[in-house]
C-alpha cells in the first residue's frame, strides 16, 4: 500500500506525488535490482536535519533533469512518519522513499553515519560510491552524478 502525499502531477512537469514505498532493507535491495540497466542514487535524509532541508531542491532539480535515464530514491532515517510527511510537503520531489527507522536500509547502503548520505548505484546495481554529508550546490550534486551514476 502506497500513501501518497504531496505536490503535482509529473505529467503538468512539476514534481510528481512522493510516496513512501512499502518495505525494510529487503525491499530497498530488491528495488535496486528492479533498476538493474538504469544508475540509481540515493539520498538518505531526516526532517531533522538541517543539511537535508539544504539539498533537497537539488536533488528534486536533478530528478527532474534526469527522468529516464537515472532513478532516484530517498530513504527516510532515523525520523518519525509524521515528520517526514510534513516535510515531503514542503519540499515535495518527484521520487518515491523508504521508511528506515533503525538505519537498516543505511546500513545496505554504508551509509549510517553521516545525515545526510547519497549513495550511487552504477546500471550494473552496484553500489559505486557514497558521499557522506549534504552537497552545498546543485552543481557538485551533479558532477558526482555523472561521475558515477553510469
Amino acid at each position: 500500500m502506497l500513501l501518497a502525499l504531496a505536490g503535482c502531477n509529473s505529467d503538468s512537469g512539476g514534481p510528481a506525488t512522493a510516496t513512501f514505498l512499502k518495505g525494510g532493507r529487503d525491499a530497498f535491495e530488491a528495488r535496486i535490482e528492479k533498476e538493474r540497466g538504469t544508475p540509481v542514487v540515493v539520498n538518505k535524509w531526516a526532517s531533522w536535519c538541517g543539511p537535508c532541508r539544504l539539498e533537497f531542491p537539488f536533488f528534486r532539480k536533478q530528478a527532474e533533469k534526469r527522468k529516464g535515464d537515472v532513478v532516484f530514491i530517498g530513504v527516510n532515517s532515523n525520523d518519525s512518519r509524521s515528520n517526514a510527511e510534513q516535510f515531503l510537503k514542503e519540499e515535495p520531489v518527484p521520487f518515491r522513499h523508504f521508511e528506515d527507522p533503525r538505519l537498516e536500509i543505511a546500513a545496505a547502503m554504508n551509509a549510517v553515519q553521516a545525515f545526510p548520505s547519497t549513495a550511487f548505484y552504477d546500471s550494473k546495481g552496484k553500489l559505486a560510491f557514497v558521499h557522506q554529508g549534504g552537497y552545498p550546490s546543485e552543481d557538485e550534486l551533479a558532477e558526482d552524478i555523472e561521475r558515477y551514476a553510469r
